[in-house]
């Protein structure tokens, strides 16, 4: 698609979805099948010139906080998932007192307040309310919570309480595999709580897996499907097989379908958050991440810091690299650097 493109027709091209052209599905099946190195290249430059449009060389920076790995639920996919035989933590409200001595303390934008689905949150919903009011209170920022799926009210009140931004991923918009994927839990019902908190003021993040998809057609649902909550973020990650799960043996694949989705993602959804997680592959991945058209640098955890990520390259590394200092001289040396706490704070309306 863009192999005769020279940097100017790359720059019209990118100028024209900067003004409001979208995107045909024809353009967007050509987009995933590209595998020419060179051509691939064209495509990330595209992504970025889009994404430097709207948000410069700014990123924003969130703090991650796995606080309980145990879970209800029997994920596929997932490493915590209820069926295996792994060991687990909860954290108590000292303990993240505790964190939140050094979270105040850090040059970030957002706290991102992660659980499994636990029951002990789930079946005692006031107990979650009250972890989220005290992280307000303790750091006073922003507060993503991604608790899964809970009712209406827990929504509420979790929102009067502090949270902000609610991360709900529906992994994929191809039904047959969600089922495959998400084992036993409704389609619709994760759908419906997404557009419910949005409905209610908060902001809302989707996502999707890549190396799990059957074909083309089942990337292009779930790359369309992500638009359909209005959501303020989305993002891409590479399913990485998990020991003791049920995909345990599926062939693992490198990151470059990840990369050529962000970028895709950038074209497709020009002005909204994209993420590069660092839970894949860490600081180096997060530059490639960067470079194909994100803008948001996820899973930051404190060097000194015992807590899970969700995928965790790093679990039996010594020592880790995804905290903010060295998130931060990383990014200088990319020519990009954190955004103004306000600027953000501008993106939630707030």
């Amino acid at each position: 698609m863009f192999e005769k493109m020279d940097q100017n027709d790359l720059e019209d091209y990118a100028e024209q979805i900067i003004s409001g052209s979208e995107i045909s599905d024809e353009n967007i099946r050509a987009m995933l099948q590209i595998s020419d190195p060179d051509e691939m290249d064209k495509l990330h430059y595209v992504a970025r010139h889009i994404r430097d449009n709207f948000f410069g060389n700014k990123v924003f920076m969130y703090s991650f906080v796995y606080f309980s790995t145990h879970c209800k639920n029997n994920c596929a996919f997932c490493y915590y998932n209820r069926e295996n035989d792994i060991e687990r933590y909860r954290l108590t409200l000292e303990d993240i007192k505790k964190i939140c001595q050094v979270l105040k303390t850090e040059e970030i934008h957002m706290v991102d307040l992660t659980m499994g689905e636990d029951p002990y949150f789930h079946n005692n919903p006031e107990r979650l309310v009250e972890l989220v009011r005290t992280v307000k209170e303790e750091v006073g920022k922003p507060i993503m919570v991604s608790p899964g799926v809970v009712d209406n009210e827990t929504l509420m009140l979790l929102k009067e309480n502090g949270a902000d931004f609610l991360a709900l991923y529906q992994e994929t918009y191809d039904k047959d595999l969600y089922g495959k994927l998400r084992v036993e839990q409704s389609f619709e019902e994760r759908i419906n709580s997404r557009n419910h908190a949005k409905r209610i003021g908060y902001c809302v993040e989707d996502g999707i897996l890549t190396a799990v998809e059957p074909d083309i057609e089942s990337t292009l649902i779930s790359l369309r499907g992500l638009g359909t909550s209005d959501p303020d973020m989305v993002r891409v990650m590479t399913f990485l097989p998990q020991k003791g799960t049920p995909l345990e043996g599926k062939d693992v694949e490198g990151s470059e379908a990840e990369l050529k989705m962000i970028s895709i993602l950038r074209l497709m959804y020009p002005n909204l958050l994209i993420p590069a997680s660092l839970d894949l592959e860490g600081i180096d991945g997060m530059v490639h991440r960067l470079n194909s058209g994100a803008n948001v640098v996820t899973s930051i955890i404190s060097s000194n810091s015992a807590l899970e990520g969700v995928v965790n390259y790093d679990r039996e590394h010594a020592e880790r690299d995804r905290d903010v200092k060295s998130v931060v001289a990383r990014l200088k040396t990319m020519g990009m650097e954190p955004a103004e706490q306000s600027d953000f704070e501008k993106l939630l309306g707030q």
